[in-house]
């Protein structure tokens, strides 16, 4: 298990989740399964710092990451797995809609084969109230995976010209220690986030990883290790 790619400092002196230079220059299709070594706050692409209380600023790691979505809380038995598709690839599509329906398409085969429940893919654009978008699984985006209405699958992307990067994380626990370290929690923000978990699904991570895997393929598999 390799780490993540050596992240870089932001003009706000955050690190990046990844060096994404180094994930732009791969040539070849590539699956990353990626664990944290302890929780892991990560700003959206273009989230300010000022959503977050200066005086409640996170004791754990902060980061941020490129591509849209809100702050989210990475922790370490997440299922947290993304993937790297250059522009030459077939599955590559110009249409960044059809690039997230597909990854939550691979998610949604996997837990619909595990769950007796309706488990679906959002087709349609970012929906819910704008103030939730503060955290990353408020709300609906293209490519999310639900079940039974509720969000299980989160999905963000980065396009470069080199290709798209699409991240994606089915959690192992709430996400509502957000709220202690929000400069302000909208009206209806706790409701908002209370999405499902593996242990709500009933799931296992490394049975769902190695389906996702399978359903990926072709990419290359690489097992990383963010040390927070």
């Amino acid at each position: 298990m390799g780490t993540v790619f050596a992240a870089r400092l932001v003009k706000d002196d955050l690190e990046e989740l990844y060096d994404y230079e180094v994930v732009r220059s791969l040539t070849s299709p590539t699956m990353m399964i990626v664990r944290t070594s302890e929780p892991t706050f990560v700003l959206g692409g273009s989230q300010s710092l000022e959503v977050l209380d200066p005086e409640r600023r996170p004791r754990a790691a902060l980061r941020r990451r490129r591509g849209g979505g809100g702050l989210v809380l990475l922790q370490p038995d997440d299922v947290w797995i993304d993937w790297w598709l250059p522009a030459d690839d077939p599955r590559w599509s110009s249409d960044v809609h059809v690039t997230s329906r597909r990854v939550g398409q691979w998610w949604c085969e996997v837990l619909d084969a595990r769950l007796e429940r309706d488990v679906r893919v959002h087709h349609g654009g970012l929906e819910g109230d704008r103030a939730w978008r503060v955290a990353c699984f408020a709300g609906r985006g293209p490519g999310e995976v639900f079940v039974d209405g509720r969000k299980a699958v989160g999905v963000t992307q980065w396009r470069v010209r080199e290709g798209v990067f699409v991240s994606s994380v089915l959690h192992s626990h709430s996400s509502t220690p957000l709220l202690e370290i929000l400069n302000a929690v909208p009206d209806g923000l706790y409701e908002a986030l209370q999405h499902h978990t593996l242990e709500t699904l009933g799931l296992e991570g490394d049975d769902v990883t190695s389906a996702l895997v399978e359903l990926s393929a072709p990419v290359d598999v690489r097992q990383l290790f963010l040390i927070a």
